[in-house]
């Protein structure tokens, strides 16, 4: 028996915020310019947000009218809000050895992806059950304005010998809220309102796990003005929620030249097909690229002695029906697209994107 934990965050918090933010920059960028090369980040530290980084591109981005749509979103005064910028074009190096007649990787890394059969997204079940918390939360603060934009939760599972999920043992849930709101009626709200309709989704799993709702009590200092954010430090919350490995970089703010983002959707959109297509139960790939290559380097499948077949059938699978280039990966992904502030809000995977679509075969 092993317990494994994970957890997953709400648009309010700061780091999630400005990872919203900073896509939303690259989608307004991708509206006007398909061929943008992006990397503007942002930092938000009470009523000031600071907007840096990289991009060439032709289009005109109003950066603080786009940031501030966000703002006025989660629940802020966006007029309070100082935008403080600093932004320069990409680095004529690396822009001559990225674009070329076919796209290049944007810079060296190790990149993973992962899949398992424990839930119908192929996903590990922790990060699932605490996505869909914070889904569930984000509905509620949009209709009971006693509750704020931050909130975490965090939900540990219990595991058998076989690895397989066999119940969910504790649900901790931390919600911002109004000075109004009594902390026995908050907790009454939110396991009506946000635990109960997740566990019934799990039922399998228990109904009755230890609940520790906002256990160090009021959290009535919320987002910018409790907290500091920077874009890219929920590495883990936007991806396998520590089940499985991550790469080397973030992944919002970027366009889909930088292999940190593009081959990790890919490899999420390869590792899937693998599970759904009955040919491991569990499984992880790692690749790695070089700046200016149009070839990856290596790559590595661990089925983790779940395979259903031999090993060199799946990556003969693997090579068959993938395309592991750059150019390839943005072409087959759509991802010159203006699709990326949704997928920076409740994890990358596991949700309705091009790259976990099952893919019809090649044997």
């Amino acid at each position: 028996m092993k317990i494994l934990t994970s957890e997953s965050v709400n648009i309010g918090h700061p780091d999630k915020t400005c990872d919203v933010i900073a896509d939303s920059f690259l989608d307004e960028a991708l509206r006007q310019d398909p061929q943008s090369q992006m990397a503007v980040e942002c930092a938000i530290k009470n009523n000031k947000l600071f907007v840096y980084g990289e991009a060439t591109t032709k289009a005109n981005i109003n950066y603080e009218s786009v940031a501030k749509k966000v703002l006025d979103y989660i629940g802020y005064n966006a007029e309070e809000f100082q935008v403080i910028k600093e932004i320069s074009i990409q680095s004529p190096d690396i822009h001559s050895a990225v674009v070329k007649d076919e796209v290049t990787a944007n810079d060296q890394g190790i990149i993973y992806g992962y899949a398992c059969d424990e839930t119908e997204e192929y996903m590990p079940l922790p990060i699932m059950v605490a996505t869909k918390l914070m889904q569930y939360f984000e509905k509620l603060r949009l209709k009971d304005k006693r509750f704020y934009a931050d909130a975490k939760s965090q939900v540990s599972v219990e595991y058998n010998d076989k690895d397989e999920p066999i119940r969910i043992h504790t649900i901790l849930l931390s919600v911002s809220h109004s000075d109004s709101l009594e902390l026995d009626k908050l907790r009454e709200i939110i396991k009506k309102e946000v635990v109960n309709p997740v566990l019934g989704e799990y039922s399998k799993y228990g109904s009755n796990p230890n609940l520790l709702i906002n256990a160090g009590g009021k959290f009535t200092v919320w987002g910018s003005y409790g907290d500091s954010g920077c874009v890219g430090r929920k590495i883990v919350v936007d991806t396998y929620g520590g089940i499985g490995r991550v790469g080397g970089g973030c992944f919002s703010s970027k366009n889909s030249t930088k292999v940190d983002r593009s081959a990790a959707y890919y490899l999420r959109y390869v590792a899937k097909n693998i599970v759904a297509n009955g040919l491991a139960k569990r499984v992880e790939i790692q690749i790695s690229y070089g700046f200016g290559l149009k070839e990856p380097i290596s790559l590595n499948i661990n089925t983790f002695g779940t395979e259903q077949v031999d090993i060199n059938t799946i990556y003969k699978y693997v090579s068959n029906n993938f395309n592991f280039k750059p150019q390839s990966i943005i072409n087959e992904l759509g991802l010159n697209n203006p699709i990326y502030a949704q997928t920076a809000c409740y994890g990358h995977f596991g949700r309705d994107f091009a790259w976990e679509r099952i893919k019809n075969i090649v044997e």
